[in-house]
């Protein structure tokens, strides 16, 4: 009988550190209705701590529903994170035309004035494709997302800006998963309770 070194449990993990503009993958082991199989778009990171949005968990609420003065916008509320659940947050496309808005990658900005962002929705200048919704976000303390990273709770990576604004996430982590290739293909199959496999 011959031993093979076949550890699916281990991957060989990215070189790369969080920053702005970089993604956090769930790893498919890691629980919870907020971070399980999710894919976090990191907004800020630097001594004091990291802020994120969950770009995969959509709801089944729109934002015209929860926001005055909004209408005809067709994409859903997505939930941002734990941290501050009753406040909205915003991610978009529209660049200078949303003055205050910071930029997070080439073309996706975070917040800007929302008084403004309304406007270009409701004059059919902005969609769900250029602008996405959240309710919270994801926080961590200093050290603490590190943390976790060296407990292989997360991937850090990169998507293209176009995948990370894509209307329809319901594959996106399995997708960006198996594209790291290695194990983490064998990974994107794992059912998500693995009692029922």
């Amino acid at each position: 009988m011959r031993n093979i070194d076949l550890n699916i449990f281990q991957a060989t993990h990215s070189k790369l550190h969080p920053e702005k503009g970089r993604i956090l993958i769930a790893e498919p082991f890691l629980q919870g209705p907020y971070f399980a199989r999710s894919i976090i778009l990191i907004t800020e990171h630097s001594e004091e701590g990291t802020v994120g949005f969950v770009i995969n968990k959509s709801t089944d609420v729109y934002p015209d529903e929860v926001i005055d003065d909004l209408f005809n916008f067709s994409g859903e509320l997505f939930i941002g994170g734990p941290v501050s659940s009753n406040t909205l947050h915003y991610l978009h496309t529209l660049g200078d035309l949303v003055p205050g808005s910071i930029k997070i990658t080439p073309s996706i900005y975070w917040g800007g004035d929302f008084e403004q962002i309304k406007k270009l929705i409701n004059k059919g200048m902005a969609t769900n494709e250029s602008v996405r919704f959240f309710a919270g976000y994801s926080g961590w303390s200093p050290g603490q997302l590190e943390h976790e990273i060296s407990e292989k709770s997360w991937i850090v990576s990169t998507l293209e800006d176009k995948q990370i604004m894509v209307s329809d996430t319901s594959n996106i982590w399995k997708e960006t998963m198996e594209n790291l290739g290695d194990v983490y293909r064998t990974w994107s199959n794992f059912p998500s309770n693995p009692a029922f496999n």
